[in-house]
This record gives structure tokens, C-alpha cells and sequence, in this order.
């Protein structure tokens, strides 16, 4: 039976000049580090070009990297940074469209159509809200988005999205709070664009948010 190393025993492993255990915590780091980048970003090229440089950034940094927080909470931070770098040059992140070729990817990251058995309308309406979802993130300021991200979505405690982002707990608290605010209005309004009614609703926050 294949020995399942732990992310430390990769790391150590490569601080010892193993480098190919970065191949394994690439490996298994990849498809969540594309996630972020993705409700990030909201494009699908973007976001890998983000990953791939946040892999790069990771493999150089390692070396030095002291285990004093999760390898991934540790990963998380790079590619948080690396796509609010990409926001502050000018990178315009983007919505989209029922008819997009990126639309499988909206639902690939985060979301998936949890019960398939439903009508061709239900898939539908599914769709609908998690593209609503997507689109009221991306409207959202890159410091609000990525705290909804990590924490709502990513599921990472108080404490980890305070490292990640390297701001105190409570300002983590606090910007969650005002974040939650500005995506409520601003998914109304997308649920209201994809033309699905208020009472159909409830289930929205079983979508992503």
C-alpha cells in the first residue's frame, strides 16, 4: 500500500532537497488554489495564469517556509495576494453569461448541481443562482471578495482567513460582516436579472453563499 505523506512530511521532505515533493503538493493543492483564483478572478485563463504563478512564487519561497501556519492556509495567502496584485494592475475580473464557454467553470469551482434527478428547469434554475452567485461576488471590492471566498466558500476558520490575509481577527469579523451586506444587495439584483422570483430564493445560500 502507497504511503500517504502528510503536506509537513512533503514540505520537510523538499527543505531537505527533495524537490520532487512539490510535485505532490501541487498536486493536491491544485484544483482548491484554482477555486480561489476563480471566484477571484471569474476567468478561467486568469485564474490559471494566477495559480501557475502562485506555484512558482510557493516553490521559491519553501525553503524558508517555517510550518507556522497550514502548508495550505500558507499557499492560500500567495494566491490571495497574487490575484489582488493582478486586481491593482488594471486586470479586469469579469461576469458570466448563461451562453459562455466559461459557465462549466462557474459550476465546477465551489458548486455543483447537487441533485440531477430534478426537471430540465430546476438544472436550470440551479444554474441560474450559481451564476448569480459568481456575478455578485465579482462586483464586489477584491478585500470583501476575498474574505467572502475563504471563509464562506473555502470554509477556513476566523483565525486562517486572518492569516491568509494578514489582518487581525477582528478585522476579519468586521470586514465579513460589511462584506455579507454588500453581496445580500447585490445578489438580489442578480437574482432579479436572471429573472428568478423572490419566493424561489431560499436555497440561495446553498449555492455558494
Amino acid at each position: 500500500m502507497k504511503l500517504v505523506l502528510l503536506d509537513k512530511e512533503l514540505v520537510e521532505r523538499f527543505q531537505a532537497g527533495e524537490r520532487a515533493a512539490f510535485d505532490e503538493l501541487a498536486r493536491r493543492h491544485y484544483a482548491r488554489a484554482y477555486a480561489v483564483a476563480y471566484r477571484m478572478l471569474g476567468d478561467a485563463d486568469l485564474a490559471a495564469d494566477a495559480v501557475q504563478a502562485s506555484f512558482v512564487r510557493a516553490y521559491r519561497g519553501l525553503a524558508s517556509y517555517r510550518q507556522t501556519a497550514a502548508f495550505s492556509t500558507w499557499l492560500y495567502r500567495i494566491v490571495v495576494n497574487v490575484c489582488l496584485d493582478l486586481s491593482r494592475r488594471g486586470y479586469r475580473v469579469k461576469t458570466v453569461s448563461l451562453d459562455s464557454d466559461d459557465r462549466d467553470e462557474c459550476l465546477g469551482v465551489g458548486e455543483t448541481l447537487a441533485d440531477d434527478s430534478g426537471t430540465p428547469e430546476d438544472a436550470l434554475m440551479r444554474r441560474e443562482r450559481v451564476q448569480a452567485v459568481q456575478a455578485a461576488l465579482l462586483e464586489l471590492a477584491p478585500h470583501f471578495r476575498a474574505v467572502l471566498v475563504l471563509y464562506e466558500l473555502e470554509g477556513l476558520a476566523y483565525e486562517d482567513v486572518a492569516r491568509v490575509l494578514g489582518v487581525p481577527v477582528g478585522t476579519v469579523k468586521s470586514r465579513l460582516n460589511r462584506a455579507r451586506a454588500a453581496f445580500a444587495e447585490r445578489f438580489s439584483a442578480q437574482l432579479e436579472l436572471f429573472d428568478i422570483a423572490s419566493g424561489q430564493t431560499s436555497g440561495a445560500d446553498k449555492d455558494g453563499i
